[in-house]
């Protein structure tokens, strides 16, 4: 017996949906951008821009698409998945969101000891009438000490942990412009000093000292992370917030760049 397929009935309400689909599907994923290697749990999300006449959409196709299109998760070959969802969906715009933490061995810079430090992951990407977008977002911390706070102490100055995102984007030909491994070490590097999972005595001496030496706002986070992506053509934006220490409120800054649009905003497709 041939069963009713009710989610093509024609809906008459001529009412387009911005996004329909499943969320929050966990599935094992083998990431590999050949700067990293990571296997674990990923996030999933998958939607699509709904038609004003269908009633609904396939979502038991969605999740045969993060089984057979998905798992071995490439993100130079996102385009070719995103098409392939187009296909099986019969729409023009489909969007794919993956979260999944990452991890990176960090070596102590005294002790060198190591050990492993993980960041949060997203990948947005997106099919809209056959262009394919594609925004990598890399998240950890580093530690911030305050120049203001060196500046007027007789001794010593308040610091504190800084959380710093990095969303880098990438389109059809250039989907892919910076590998989550170089966005992490970018990160790392500016603030006053790295964080490190695993610290011994001699090493919190050299964090401790380094962070001294270079005192960093939020601002100068973000505008050093900005000129870093802006000095390789990438199309990004920075948020940097900082757990502050001794002020009842978090500080926080950002900044967005995009080589091709007007005064360097980030725009989307």
């Amino acid at each position: 017996m041939a069963l009713p397929d009710i989610q093509d009935q024609v809906d008459e309400r001529e009412i387009e949906l911005d996004r329909v689909g499943i969320a929050g599907v966990q599935y094992p994923v083998r990431f590999n951008d050949g700067a990293s290697m990571h296997s674990g749990i990923a996030t999933f999300d998958v939607t699509v821009t709904l038609p004003a006449d269908r009633r609904g959409t396939h979502m038991s196709r969605m999740v045969e698409i993060i089984h057979d299109e998905l798992q071995d998760l490439e993100p130079e070959r996102l385009p070719q998945a995103l098409k392939v969802a187009a296909d099986r969906l019969d729409v023009d715009k489909v969007q794919v969101v993956v979260a999944t933490p990452m991890a990176f061995r960090v070596q102590a810079p005294a002790s060198e000891k190591e050990a492993w430090q993980v960041c949060d992951v997203e990948l947005d990407a997106k099919l809209i009438a056959g262009q394919a977008e594609l925004a990598v977002t890399v998240g950890t911390d580093v530690t911030s000490l305050c120049p203001c706070s060196k500046a007027i102490s007789d001794y010593g100055a308040h610091n504190q942990r800084s959380r710093v995102r990095l969303t880098t984007v990438g389109r059809d030909e250039d989907i892919y412009p910076l590998d989550v491994a170089a966005a992490f070490a970018m990160i790392r590097s500016v603030g006053s000093s790295p964080v490190f999972p695993l610290i011994k005595r001699p090493d919190e001496r050299v964090v401790t000292m380094a962070a001294h030496d270079r005192p960093a706002f939020v601002e100068d986070m973000a505008r050093d992370l900005s000129q870093a992506c802006r000095e390789r053509g990438i199309a990004h934006s920075v948020s940097v917030r900082n757990f502050e220490s001794i002020h009842s409120h978090d500080a926080v800054a950002a900044v967005s760049w995009s080589p091709g649009s007007p005064a360097g905003r980030l725009g989307t497709i």
